[in-house]
C-alpha cells in the first residue's frame, strides 16, 4: 500500500425488522451523519461518497446523502449483492491510497421485506442462475428454497467429508445470541440455546432450522475514511487502518467442481484471506477479533476453515473447545453477527467495520475483546465477490 488509510469515523442506526424501520433515506442518512460526528468530520469536507444498497433504485445513494448535504461532490452508487458495503470500503480505500482524494464517505442502507429474498427483474438471464444450476447437478434438493439449496448444500457438504453433525450449526447459532444480547443496536437481543435453535422450525431436514438462517433486516451503517497525513493534519482519530485488503471473484471450480463449498463462497474467502495475510505480513494466528459473513450458521462453519481460523475439517473441533467465542483463540462475531444482529444487505459490510473499530478503539462497552490490537472481517456476496479486510491499532 502507498498511503496509510485509516478509519477515522463509523456509525450505524439500530437494526430492525421489516415495517419497523424508517425508510432507507432517512436511515442511511443517519448512519452518515454518525460516521461524520464520530470523525469530526463536515459533509462539505468529503470528497467523494460511495453509496451501497441492493434492493433500491438507481441514485438511492443521492437520494439518502442529499439530506446530509448537496455539496456537488461524486457519490457512487455501489451493488455487489451482499457484499456491497465492503466495496464500498475497498472502493474508498483504493482511492485514498493512490492519492486521488484524501477523504471519502462510504454508506450502506437497506430497506428490506419480509420473508425469503428474490429478484424484481424475472425477464431476463437472473445472475445466480449457474450457481442453482451447480446446486442441481450435484443433487440438492429442488424444494429447499434458494439461498438455503447454496449455503445448506454447502454445509451438507462438510458433513458428508468430515462427519459434522447438525448440532455444530446449532451452537453457531446460540453463541450469535449470547453476543448480540450485548449489542443495543442488533434487531434479535435474545439468547437461544442450541437445544431451542435444533426445536426450531425445520427448514431442511437433517441439514438447517430456521433460526441457522439470518433475518432479513432493515437498516444503515456508514464509515468515514482518510489518508493518515489528513488525519494527523485536522486532528482527526488515526489509530485505527487498513492494514491490507482484498476483493476476489470465483474460479472455475465454484460452477464446475464437486463440492458446494466452493459455491457458497469458500474459494473466494480463502483466496482473499491469503492475499490480506501475505500483504499485512499479518497471519490468522495474530487475529485477536472476527466479524465474518454469518448469513447461515453452516456458512460461520465453513468460514473459520476459510479464513485458517482452524485447519480444513476441524471447525467442529474449534467450536467444541470454545475458540470462536470471548476466553478462546478468537472472538468470531461479537455483535451477533447476520445470524443475531441482522443483514440489511447492503449495510452489512459497514456494520461489520463499525464493530471492528470499535472494538480497536476499546469502546465497545460489555462486548470489548480484551486487548484486541487485530480485527478481521469477512464480507461475501453470491454472484459472486468477497471482501476480506484486516484492520490494525
Amino acid at each position: 500500500m502507498t498511503r496509510k488509510v485509516v478509519v477515522a469515523g463509523v456509525g450505524m442506526v439500530p437494526f430492525t425488522k421489516p415495517g419497523a424501520s424508517e425508510t432507507y433515506d432517512l436511515m442511511g442518512a443517519q448512519a452518515a451523519r454518525f460516521a461524520l460526528a464520530d470523525a469530526g468530520v463536515e459533509y462539505q469536507s468529503i470528497q467523494q461518497a460511495y453509496a451501497g444498497f441492493v434492493y433500491g433504485d438507481s441514485t438511492a445513494g443521492q437520494r439518502a446523502l442529499y439530506h446530509v448535504g448537496m455539496t456537488g461532490l461524486p457519490i457512487i452508487n455501489v451493488n455487489n449483492n451482499c457484499s456491497t458495503g465492503s466495496t464500498g470500503l475497498y472502493l474508498a480505500r483504493q482511492a485514498i491510497e493512490s492519492g486521488a482524494i484524501d477523504v471519502a464517505l462510504v454508506v450502506g442502507f437497506e430497506q428490506m421485506n419480509a420473508g425469503a429474498l428474490g429478484s424484481y427483474f424475472t425477464d431476463r438471464p437472473l445472475p445466480l442462475d449457474l450457481f442453482f444450476g451447480q446446486c442441481d447437478r450435484l443433487g440438492v434438493p429442488p424444494e429447499v428454497p434458494p439461498a438455503l439449496r447454496i449455503f445448506g448444500g454447502a454445509g451438507l457438504e462438510h458433513m458428508k467429508r468430515f462427519g459434522t453433525k447438525i448440532d455444530a450449526f446449532a451452537k453457531i447459532r446460540a453463541k450469535a445470541s449470547r453476543h448480540a444480547a450485548n449489542n443495543p443496536l442488533a434487531v434479535f437481543r435474545q439468547v437461544v440455546t442450541p437445544e431451542e435453535v435444533l426445536a426450531d422450525k425445520v427448514m431442511w431436514p437433517g441439514v438447517m432450522t430456521r433460526l441457522m438462517a439470518c433475518p432479513p433486516t432493515c437498516g444503515a451503517a456508514a464509515a468515514v475514511l482518510c489518508s493518515e497525513d489528513y488525519a494527523k493534519k485536522h486532528g482527526l482519530d488515526s489509530r485505527v487502518w487498513i492494514a491490507a485488503q482484498a476483493l476476489t471473484t470465483d474460479r472455475p471450480i465454484a460452477l464446475e467442481g464437486d463440492d458446494l463449498r466452493y459455491t457458497a463462497g469458500f474459494g473466494l474467502a480463502k483466496e482473499a484471506a491469503s492475499q490480506v495475510y501475505e500483504k499485512a505480513g499479518v497471519g490468522a494466528e495474530d487475529v485477536d477479533v472476527v466479524e465474518l459473513h454469518d448469513c447461515f450458521a453452516h456458512n460461520e462453519l465453513i468460514m473459520y476453515e476459510a479464513l485458517g481460523l482452524c485447519p480444513e475439517g476441524e471447525a467442529a473441533k474449534f467450536i467444541d473447545d470454545g475458540d470462536n467465542t470471548y476466553g478462546g483463540r478468537y472472538v468470531v462475531n461479537p455483535s451477533g453477527g447476520l445470524l443475531s444482529k441482522g443483514h440489511p444487505i447492503g449495510a452489512t459490510g459497514l456494520a461489520q467495520c463499525t464493530e471492528l473499530v470499535q472494538q480497536l478503539r476499546g469502546n465497545a462497552d460489555k462486548r470489548q475483546v480484551e486487548g484486541a490490537r487485530v480485527a478481521l472481517q469477512h464480507n461475501v456476496g453470491l454472484g459472486g465477490a468477497c471482501v476480506v479486510t484486516m484492520y490494525r491499532i
